[in-house]
C-alpha cells in the first residue's frame, strides 16, 4: 500500500480518537453520586455510556455503509455514526431527566454554574442542600448531545476508514471491532482523566483536563493506528480483511 494511503489511514484513526476522547469530556457523567441525585449527570461512568453511545453509532454507521459496496462516504458514513450516536445519549439523558423530575422529586439543575450558560436560568435557589446538583439540567443536556455526536463521528470515522476498499480495506466485522477497540482504549483513558462526574463544558474540571485528555488520546490512538499499519502491511488478519 502507497505511504499517502497509509497516512491518511493514521491521521483519521488519530483524529477519530481525539474526537472520543473529547465527546467522553462533554457527558454530563454522575456515577453513583448521581443515583442518589446529590450529582448531576447519567448514573453510571463514563466508559459504559460512552461504549453504548459508540455501539449505537457504529450500528448506524454500519447500516448507512452497506448501501456502497466497497468505496462508502468517509464523509455521510461518519456522520451518521454521529447522529446516531447523538440520539443514543439524548434518550438516556430525556430518560434520566423524567426518573430524576416524577421519580426522585427533583429539579435538573447545575452545582458548578449560578446561571445556566444557555438558558440564562437561575440554578442555585434549586438545588437541594449538601449536594452539586441533581438531574440533566439544560447545559449539561446541550453539552451531553454535541459530545454523543462528537464521539459517534469519531467512532464512525476509524471505522468507514477501515472498511473503505480505498485504504485499509477490513471486513465490516473486523472493522467494527477495531474501530470500538480503539474508541474503548480512549474512553478509559477519559474516564481517568475525568476522575469521577463532570457536568460538561461549562464545567471547570474540563477546562482543567481538556488538553491532558486529548493529550493522550493522541497518544493512545497514535499507537494503535501505528499497529493497524503493521497489520495491514504484514497481512496479520489474513482472510478476515
Amino acid at each position: 500500500m502507497d505511504p499517502i494511503t497509509l497516512l491518511i489511514i493514521l491521521v483519521c484513526i488519530i483524529i477519530g480518537g481525539m474526537l472520543g476522547s473529547l465527546g467522553v469530556h462533554l457527558l454530563p457523567v454522575g456515577g453513583a453520586p448521581a443515583a442518589m441525585a446529590t450529582a448531576t449527570g447519567i448514573a453510571t461512568g463514563c466508559v459504559m455510556l460512552m461504549t453504548g453511545s459508540a455501539m449505537t453509532g457504529l450500528f448506524t454507521a454500519s447500516t448507512v455503509a452497506a448501501f456502497w459496496d466497497s468505496n462508502p462516504s468517509v464523509l455521510l458514513v461518519s456522520l451518521s455514526g454521529g447522529v446516531g450516536a447523538m440520539l443514543m445519549i439524548g434518550f438516556s439523558m430525556f430518560i434520566a431527566n423524567l426518573l430524576y423530575i416524577f421519580g426522585v422529586g427533583v429539579v435538573p439543575v447545575s452545582g458548578q454554574v449560578a446561571v445556566d450558560p444557555i438558558t440564562k436560568e437561575p440554578q442555585t435557589e434549586y438545588m437541594t442542600p449538601r449536594t452539586s446538583g441533581h438531574g440533566v439540567p439544560s447545559v449539561a443536556y446541550y453539552s451531553g448531545m454535541v459530545g454523543g455526536l462528537t464521539g459517534g463521528f469519531g467512532g464512525a470515522l476509524i471505522y468507514v476508514i477501515l472498511l473503505s476498499g480505498e485504504y485499509a480495506g477490513f471486513s465490516a466485522a473486523t472493522a467494527a471491532i477495531v474501530a470500538l477497540g480503539i474508541f474503548i482504549a480512549n474512553a478509559i483513558m477519559a474516564a481517568y482523566n475525568i476522575g469521577g462526574t463532570i457536568e460538561g463544558f461549562h464545567d471547570p474540571k474540563f477546562k482543567e483536563r481538556i488538553v491532558t485528555g486529548l493529550t493522550c488520546a493522541f497518544i493512545v490512538s497514535l499507537m494503535c493506528g501505528i499497529l493497524v499499519l503493521i497489520t495491514i502491511e504484514t497481512g496479520a488478519l489474513g482472510g478476515v480483511m
